[in-house]
């Protein structure tokens, strides 16, 4: 037989097989038996997974009948456990020298010595394992594993349509609960939502896999290729997310995928084998899911996370349908609930109905993370438990500001929330009706309430908040959304929206703090046990001088005649600024030298971030021109505390005396040498701490959009001597926090915290 005809007869006995009569089982039976024809071997075997996390033996073609539904094997147990753990093939000519290997006398396999397997997937999970094995020592070709690899595609179709197994334990749901719940996650995009449960299930059954005439499924899929390129086109030209900014860069380099030669070339050879356009889609999707879903790195994930969303969609227009097709259509307020999700398929729904977001994956940096915000959608992630726990129509409470969603909340929890909303709405308008109002306090000590910022979206805040510059402008997201080093005239490009937007208000720019868990493509990195602490901010740029002078070049450029202020993070001892400042001067001179317009005032300064700056203040600020404690970071290593790790969230608390006491002593310490000082992070974002860092003397708070009208409204009804005096003697007390009292003076006081 003609080796490349056999996988499309195969294709075409199992198509028979498995729509001809007969139990599911039956038809599994039958299934097994044809591919271990197909592939000369042995043994045939398919292990399925159970909600109790074992593969059972399920159907077999040369293991012993009895053992079929009696063999398990833990995930991770065995050969078999080790594909399902790994998500990926394994071929090995003598299966009994493997160290995994596990013997299973029921089966009577010990007479075969060759196997290989691979997993069976569906919807991105690992659902099963095909095996065949063989009595000679045998290594199967790369061509047989392919082969295996499209069977166990085409078997995860049978699978789903319940016959041989549950699909609600196909889909790892456990039992229907009426039960509610809480589940813990991460904020990825601000804000509070209720709505009801509703499943992002963008990608539509593929039924039919085996291709009758392989050149017109090449045509299906060329035609499919160029009304996506369409599809796309005409999404990008939606008025909310047609204007630039980050989130604009996220969906053209999403785009750009759809232009991929080389993906439509893979495809048409799954096509050659035997399959159906759809189908062929689908397998090139497998196999890169098995390639890329082990990996740590956050930005390759994030690009997988965008190939399956354009695989799916793919998908869907070969099948005839369009973008929207896929989504059940909102008809009231409600929560989508998806494993992860791509930053289009976000833009298919009906946003006048789309409350909020809950993610089993995904991350801050995450695309449809950026566009969410962009669009002002709150998103809860790394909800472990989000698919297997809530059920379709379930009344779901996302509060993202707390790391929880509350599934089938009681009437209390739900009206407390509904509640809350409506106090947002109606503070919100009395922020915005407050904006104009000057932030003194009672007995006239003036505040300034600047805005921290990183996205263009951010900008139009500064009008609607208020705010008295942007205090904090993290420049990393450029670099974080984009596949290449962002070019100069890009970088100059967006520092000068920022400068345009900003008007006469200040700007302080940070130099890129990347490195770490903010990983950029182009950038080499070993992976690290303490990445918060690793090779990352200013220790990166002083390492890779060329990434800093780039972005100097560019933020030169775009303040020419204007103000520029930069300041460099993660600062750990005077040095460092040093090296750091002399890379700055040496632009100022090529700038000079080539007589181009300079800044007309430039100001350098430093994040006290860590911990051991501190002890060189005095050097620094005869040094430095402004200083930021950054108090994001300053409070984990201050206290040793990852700050990510659940069980610590917690521990300390930033109103304890300790923290109150050191951040007075680098307040008192730039007072005392003119040098300004602000206070960038959430710390100054909620009323009652910010209360007391104007306590402790700080006058400058960088903070969040919508904490500056909530901070802003506490500090007018607050007396600062009368707070001072109330507070500083207290700074040295032994409590582990100070908040209890601080409450109850902001109650007695009047203050709304």
């Amino acid at each position: 037989m003609n080796r490349a005809s056999r996988p499309r007869l195969l294709l075409r006995r199992l198509h028979k097989v498995m729509g001809g009569r007969g139990s599911g089982e039956r038809r599994l039976k039958r299934v097994v038996k044809e591919i271990a024809s197909n592939l000369e071997a042995e043994v045939c075997s398919v292990y399925l997974a159970r909600a109790d996390q074992t593969l059972e033996l399920f159907a077999t073609h040369g293991l012993k009948q009895q053992a079929v539904h009696k063999t398990r094997l833990k995930v991770g147990e065995g050969l078999v456990g080790l594909i399902a753990e790994r998500g990926e093939p394994l071929n090995v000519p003598e299966a009994s020298a493997h160290p995994k290997f596990v013997y299973l006398p029921e089966t009577g396999e010990e007479i075969y010595r060759s196997l290989m397997g691979v997993p069976i997937r569906r919807g991105g999970r690992v659902v099963g394992v095909l095996v065949v094995q063989s009595a000679a020592a045998r290594t199967f070709q790369e061509e047989e594993i392919e082969v295996l690899q499209t069977v166990a595609m085409v078997l995860a179709e049978l699978l789903s349509t319940g016959d041989v197994i549950d699909r609600r334990e196909l889909e790892g749901k456990t039992e229907a609960s009426d039960e509610p719940m809480t589940l813990e996650g991460q904020k990825l995009a601000e804000g509070l939502a209720i709505g009801v449960a509703v499943f992002h299930e963008p990608k539509f059954e593929v039924t039919r896999l085996v291709a009758d005439d392989t050149a017109l499924e090449s045509r299906r899929l060329k035609s499919a290729f160029e009304r996506l390129r369409q599809q796309l086109d005409q999404m990008l030209a939606v008025a909310d997310v047609a204007t630039a900014g980050e989130h604009r860069e996220v969906l053209e380099a999403y785009k750009m995928f759809a232009y991929d030669q080389g993906w439509q070339d893979r495809i048409l050879e799954g096509i050659d084998s035997g399959l159906t356009a759809e189908a062929a889609i689908e397998r090139q999707l497998q196999e890169i899911q098995a390639r890329m879903s082990k990996t740590k790195d956050p930005y390759l994930r994030e690009r997988l996370s965008d190939l399956e969303d354009l695989s799916n969609r793919l998908i869907r227009v070969a099948m005839g349908y369009s973008g929207k097709d896929a989504h059940e259509k909102l008809t009231r307020d409600s929560i989508v609930i998806a494993r992860a999700m791509g930053p289009a398929e976000l833009l298919d729904y009906d946003r006048k109905y789309l409350r909020g977001i809950v993610l089993e994956d995904g991350s801050p940096l995450a695309h449809v993370t950026i566009v969410a915000r962009a669009l002002s959608i709150p998103i809860l992630g790394q909800a472990k438990g989000a698919l297997s726990e809530i059920e379709s129509g379930d009344t779901i409470v996302v509060d993202a500001d707390g790391n929880r969603a509350f599934v089938r909340p009681t009437p209390e929890i739900e009206e407390t929330y509904t509640s809350s909303l409506r106090h947002q709405a109606e503070l919100t308008a009395e922020y915005a009706a407050s904006r104009d109002l000057p932030a003194v306090t009672k007995d006239g000590v003036e505040i300034e309430l600047h805005m921290n910022a990183g996205l263009l979206i951010d900008l139009a805040s500064l009008e609607m908040t208020g705010a008295a510059g942007i205090g904090l402008f993290r420049t990393e997201f450029q670099f974080m959304v984009s596949t290449q080093l962002p070019r100069l005239e890009a970088q100059t490009h967006l520092y000068k929206e920022v400068l345009d937007a900003a008007g006469d208000k200040p700007v302080i720019f940070r130099t890129l703090d990347i490195g770490g868990d903010k990983r950029v493509p182009f950038l080499q990195h070993d992976e690290e046990d303490n990445p918060a602490l690793g090779w990352r901010a200013i220790r990166l740029s002083l390492e890779r001088p060329g990434l800093l002078r780039y972005q100097m070049r560019a933020l030169l450029a775009a303040a020419a005649g204007r103000q520029l202020n930069v300041m460099f993070p993660m600062v750990a001892e005077v040095s460092e600024f040093h090296q750091a400042r002399d890379i700055v001067m040496f632009e100022v001179n090529r700038v000079e030298k080539l007589g181009q317009q300079l800044p007309t005032e430039i100001n350098i300064g430093a994040m006290l971030e860590v911990p051991s700056l501190a002890w060189q203040l005095d050097a620094l600020l005869y040094e430095a021109d402004f200083l930021s404690i950054g108090t994001n970071d300053l409070m984990q290593f201050f206290f040793a505390s990852d700050r990510s790790n659940p069980r610590l969230i917690d521990r300390y608390d930033l109103l304890s005396p300790p923290v109150l006491s050191f951040l007075f002593s680098v307040v008192e310490t730039c007072d005392k040498a003119g040098v300004p000082v602000t206070l960038c992070g959430e710390m100054g974002g909620r009323p009652l701490e910010a209360m007391a860092l104007v306590g402790i003397g700080l006058r400058r708070l960088s903070i969040t959009p919508p904490s500056i009208g909530p901070v802003r409204m506490a500090l007018r009804q607050t007396n600062y001597e009368k707070l001072r005096d109330w507070l500083l003697p207290k700074l040295n007390s032994p409590v582990h926090s100070l908040r209890k009292e601080l409450k109850s003076f902001a109650e007695e006081e009047g203050i709304p915290i």
